[in-house]
């Protein structure tokens, strides 16, 4: 497809704003931010990470975004064995940061995607993390032609390291909204994806929805580490946020930091979504400034890779750059 310039700007603003909440929440995570507290990127937290610094959530997006970037289809077959492969190759260089379920997965994983699965669904106990939704974003912008090898991807790849199925509903709820936000430039694609995902899910997530819409303290999604309370709280935080035009970004992000615990993932969550929705002009430039994080990149190189994972490999504004040149 050719895209305007307004899906243009959006498309780059995807992994760009999940870097950016997640960079935004990262001095905080575990903690709770009070009503008179500056959010910022202070740095800090578990990493301990430097001020714009993104976290797992935001390198594990751009794992899955490397591959899709080249044009390969990262659902099935060698797309996804180049997913685990990045997941792999990420976990090797000893992040500062990483998710317990994730971690079990990666360091006794076999050498495709399927033995990753199968190692994903050999975990005891509960597997529901929000490790897998936290990663999605790139794959709404991969399959911006065909939402139902979007929902079949996201489902795919979640299942890498988590084969809880509330993980996989969520990340094909959210894949397909940041699909829709992108082409459509609305939110209306969270409650649009409803009716892909089985009868009772559906029913289960429309009320989940109806929850954080209505929710006057976000504290009720305080087990955010849980898949279902950080979906919630991203949208919580969407949709609490009160500002119109492009400023609702950068207020939605401090909301989504504010409802405390697991701070960067819930905002990067919410990032993902809401630079689908306003695009990259939405993030203030004082952020986009201090961006930087693994594997070396800043927030121009975010830009470039969201670009070509939508269109198939193509930067259809300019001369296609390796990542890193400018």
């Amino acid at each position: 497809m050719e895209p305007t310039a307004a899906q243009h700007d959006r498309a780059a603003g995807v992994l760009l704003a999940t870097a950016a909440g997640d960079a935004l929440g990262a001095g905080y995570e575990f903690t709770y931010p009070t009503e008179d507290m500056r959010i910022d990127m202070i740095g800090g937290g578990l990493g301990p990470f430097e001020p714009g610094e993104w976290t797992d959530d935001t390198s594990m997006a751009l794992a899955v975004a490397e591959v899709s970037a080249t044009g390969a289809d990262i659902g099935t077959g060698a797309g996804l064995d180049a997913v685990a492969a990045q997941f792999r190759r990420w976990y090797a260089t000893n992040p500062k940061d990483i998710g317990n379920q994730t971690s079990a997965v990666l360091r006794a994983a076999g050498p495709t995607a399927a033995t990753m699965q199968a190692r994903a669904r050999s975990l005891p106990g509960r597997t529901g993390g929000n490790g897998s939704l936290m990663r999605t974003a790139p794959v709404g912008l991969a399959y911006l032609d065909d939402a139902e090898r979007c929902l079949a991807a996201a489902h795919e790849i979640s299942s890498l390291t988590h084969a809880d199925e509330q993980a996989s509903e969520a990340c094909r709820l959210w894949s397909f909204a940041i699909r829709h936000a992108v082409l459509h430039g609305t939110f209306d694609g969270v409650r649009l994806a409803l009716p892909h995902l089985p009868r009772p899910a559906a029913q289960r997530w429309t009320a989940l929805l109806d929850e954080a819409e209505t929710a006057t303290n976000p504290r009720v999604f305080d087990n955010n580490g849980w898949v279902v309370h950080a979906l919630q709280a991203a949208w919580w935080a969407i949709t609490h946020a009160r500002a119109d035009g492009p400023g609702h970004l950068p207020e939605a992000l401090e909301l989504a930091v504010r409802a405390g615990n697991d701070t960067d993932t819930v905002a990067a969550i919410a990032g993902g979504l809401l630079g689908a929705r306003w695009g990259a002009s939405a993030v203030p430039e004082r952020w986009r400034r201090m961006l930087h994080g693994w594997p070396g990149y800043r927030a121009d190189d975010l830009e470039r890779l969201g670009l070509r994972t939508a269109w198939g490999g193509v930067d259809h504004r300019e001369r296609i750059l390796p990542i890193g040149e400018a």
